[in-house]
């Protein structure tokens, strides 16, 4: 698997549990410690947390493992180190005030179409 089916198969993930706004940026040209950012926002903080759990479950299956996570809890917001993947799930209050998409907003967006329903 490939790093941008990774990114893939985390934004399916996401969308399959309800996560709202998905996008994937490509970094690989802007940044040099990953390739792809995975961004959602999560409803509540409950859905927040079963979230991370779900993509760190689903991508451990096919033997890629998290390297760290950061923030865990209350806080609004996880980041997910996969390495050249990181993915960022946030509750909506949180992601508009760290307004990622903007910071990279040179980046390419991979396509993504989350399924209907």
């Amino acid at each position: 698997m490939n790093n941008k089916e990774i990114a893939l198969l985390a934004a399916k993930t996401l969308d399959a549990k309800k996560a709202l706004d998905i996008l994937i940026l490509d970094i690989s040209e802007s940044s040099g410690f990953a390739d792809y950012f995975v961004l959602a926002t999560a409803a509540n903080l409950r859905q927040l947390g079963a979230l991370c759990d779900d993509v760190e479950d689903k991508l451990a299956s096919e033997g890629v493992l998290v390297k760290h996570i950061e923030g865990k809890g209350e806080s609004g917001w996880i980041l997910m180190d996969f390495g050249d993947i990181i993915i960022n799930i946030f509750t909506a209050e949180q992601r508009e005030h760290y307004q990622i998409e903007r910071i990279w907003k040179d980046c390419p967006a991979v396509e993504f179409t989350p399924a209907e329903g």
